[in-house]
């Protein structure tokens, strides 16, 4: 698999194969490559971002921690579905969402016109 690490600015491009049940990973230039290109050929994992729109107030939230990549558009479905609520930035809106260990914490708010 090629991929491009995102563990630092550089922006390493990886091939991962894995050679005799080891993975293998090429191409970057520091151990943070090699554990990357590791996690994501094994269990990639990914920070959600997304939107919660209310009646007046749009509110920006992620997630705490990464999630399994498998279950970002699951979380995605779940975080549209939560109650809008008075939110101030740093609350949190779910703990454990969808039993990944993530919570969803509001990161920012607008006023819609």
């Amino acid at each position: 698999m090629k991929t491009t690490c995102i563990m630092c600015p550089v922006g390493c491009g990886l091939l991962i194969e894995e050679i005799n049940g080891e993975v293998v990973v090429k191409g970057n230039a520091c151990l943070r490559g090699q554990t990357y290109g590791k996690s994501e050929f094994l269990h990639p994992t990914r920070i959600v971002t997304c939107s919660l729109v209310g009646k007046d107030k749009i509110f920006y939230t992620k997630t705490d921690k990464p999630i399994p990549k498998e279950k970002m558009f699951d979380v995605i479905a779940a975080i549209k579905n939560l109650p809008i609520k008075d939110y101030k930035i740093g609350d949190v809106a779910c703990e454990n969402i969808l039993n990944t260990d993530a919570n969803i914490v509001i990161t920012g708010q607008n006023h819609v016109e």
